[in-house]
């Protein structure tokens, strides 16, 4: 009987040693920053139904996660694309710039970084003072441009104008 008890024993502990293994590995994969996901706009989880919205920087946004980690709430933004490069791209650290200001903003706590996740690569950007920068000058621009209603595309790809959701301020200069 007690050799039947420990072999039981040994069994639970090898199955739940290999499920906390699994799950270790599930979650590396999902590239979230360890920690507890307090936002969610992704996949089939429960989406968030409100946007984070600052009225300092007239600036709105879903990430896909926010991730509060050591007191720190990090943004996570996924990309189901393949990158092409060896650095994320341009527009998508912008991105998830602005998400990093609307939490330090909204939420009050500066991240160090954000996470940029791609199919195959996970890139964790560091929210620099150059980097704050480098959004505050493009949302000004933005928002100089919005006040002249004078858009015009700054692109030749129809099908990227086809998609996009400002497609009617460009009026007779869309592409599609």
């Amino acid at each position: 009987m007690t050799a039947l008890l420990v072999a039981a024993a040994a069994i639970m502990l090898a199955a739940g040693l290999w499920l906390t293994l699994r799950s270790r590995r599930s979650w590396q994969q999902t590239g979230l920053p360890q920690g507890e996901v307090i936002y969610v706009d992704a996949g089939d989880w429960h989406r968030s139904n409100r946007s984070l919205f600052s009225v300092r920087y007239q600036l709105a946004g879903k990430p896909d996660y926010l991730v509060e980690m050591e007191g720190k709430v990090i943004p996570v933004e996924v990309k189901h694309s393949q990158i092409k490069s060896a650095d994320p791209y341009t527009s998508h650290k912008l991105q998830l710039a602005a998400y990093c200001l609307l939490v330090e903003d909204v939420l009050g706590s500066r991240p160090p970084y954000g996470v940029l996740k791609y199919a195959a690569t996970t890139f964790k950007i560091p929210y620099t003072d150059d980097l704050r920068q480098e959004l505050l000058h493009h949302l000004s621009e933005i928002h100089l441009a919005h006040k002249r209603s004078e858009l015009s595309p700054q692109h030749t790809d129809a099908a990227r104008c086809r998609h996009c959701g400002f497609r009617h301020a460009c009026g007779s200069q869309a592409l599609a």
